[in-house]
Formats: C-alpha cells, structure tokens, sequence
C-alpha cells in the first residue's frame, strides 16, 4: 500500500513538474514574440517616412510604393503568428524592391534624411534577426517538449501544441542579394 501511494506521488509530481514546465515555456515563447513584435512596430512606424521620402524623388515608382504600404499593413495587421509570418515575409521582399528603386536615384542616395531612415532601418532589422533568433530557440525547446516522451503525453493531455517558427519562407528571400557597380 505505501509503495503504491509512493509511485502515485511521484506520478503526480512528474505530471505537476512537466505542466509548470510547459507554462514556462509557453510564457517565454510570448514574451519572444512580444519582444520581436516590438521591433517590428518600429519598423512599421519607419516605413511610411521611408517612402514618403523615396517618393519625392521617384513619383513614378508609384506601384512598388504601394506595394511597400500595402505588404506594411498586411504584416502589422496579422491576427496569428502565422499570418505574421508570412506578411513579414511578404514585406521583406518588397522593401527591397524599394531599396533597388534608391539606387536608381543618385540625388536621393545622397539625401540625409533617407540615409538616417535607411540606417535607423538597418538597426532595426538586426534587431528583428536577433530577437527572430531568440524566439525561434524558446520555440524549439517548447517544440521539442511537445514531442518528447513522456512529456508528450501531458502535452496531449492539456492540449500544449507545437508553435511556429519564424522562418523565411518564399524561395526569393533565400536568393543571393545582386550587388553590382
């Protein structure tokens, strides 16, 4: 009687640990994204003075500025990590379609103003791949508990599902950026 009352304990112990486990994860996960999510509004705030800005000196551009707005709204407007995703993907291209239209345009490569903001910009861009980064290890951990026996089975249990990673997603993104002079 003692020894099964001791097995049971340890049962519930080891189901209690892994639980707190998963909430401790899950958390960090949040906070990942929150933290990522953060760089990202600072980028969405610079975007629109980035184009206004490219549109002075290139006014027929007027359909890949759009297309910069419109990827910039879809992204800030994503309800679920994955729509996140795949408009932060969606954005990264188009932001180069905007930083090619700039080397077209020597008078405005020279302007001080789209230098500070092409700048602020690139901070905040390795500011997004880091905390990507942070985020993308505090998923796997909670990924890898998910999946793991036997911690999968309270996973199953209380309904812990893998996340999403924040990966690059369409085949350009992965393309080698061509640099010439």
């Amino acid at each position: 009687m003692i020894i099964a009352l001791i097995v049971i304990a340890v049962i519930v112990i080891a189901v209690i640990v892994m639980y707190n486990g998963f909430i401790k994860l899950k958390n960090n996960c949040e906070e990942a994204f929150a933290t990522m999510d953060v760089y990202l509004k600072k980028r969405y705030d610079l975007i629109p003075n980035l184009v206004e800005t490219v549109k002075g000196y290139a006014a027929h551009e007027k359909e890949t500025l759009t297309k910069v707005i419109e990827a910039r709204n879809m992204a800030q407007g994503a309800a679920t990590v994955e729509e996140k995703i795949a408009g932060e993907n969606q954005l990264q291209g188009t932001l180069k379609s905007l930083f090619a239209i700039a080397e077209n345009y020597p008078d405005l490569k020279a302007n001080q103003n789209f230098l500070d903001l092409q700048n602020q910009l690139k901070k905040v861009e390795e500011d997004i791949a880091n905390s990507r980064k942070y985020y993308n290890a505090v998923v796997k951990q909670f990924n890898v508990k998910c999946e793991a026996f036997p911690s999968n089975i309270i996973a199953g249990i209380f309904k812990f599902e893998k996340k999403a990673m924040f990966e690059v997603d369409s085949a350009e993104e992965r393309q080698n950026v061509k640099v010439s002079f």
